[in-house]
């Protein structure tokens, strides 16, 4: 099981990851593209991404923006080292920031 990070440790998330807050014991972020077609392809490149690490965001789409909120499930719906990690993924394919 995943454990949840301290506040030293969201905090140096906070710091590495430009953009994205912490909120109700998840790191979040909006992205807002061009369309909703880059809205929906940023979705369908981020969810291999997410498939690859074994955690996948909760996330919502309105025509071009994307929110994402990331929380692990299974550390009781706090932020832990995997959110992070997929965080900064998210923050490498994305082309807005």
């Amino acid at each position: 099981m995943a454990s949840p990070l301290s506040p030293e440790e969201m905090a140096r998330a906070g710091a590495s990851l430009p953009g994205w807050k912490c909120e109700r014991q998840a790191l979040t972020k909006t992205f807002t593209f061009g369309s909703f077609r880059e809205a929906l392809s940023f979705m369908v490149r981020a969810g291999f991404d997410a498939e690859e690490l074994n955690h996948h965001p909760e996330w919502t789409n309105i025509y071009n923006r994307v929110v994402v909120r990331l929380a692990t499930h299974d550390a009781g719906n706090q932020v832990t080292a995997k959110d992070v990690a997929l965080a900064e993924r998210l923050e490498k394919i994305a082309w807005v920031k």
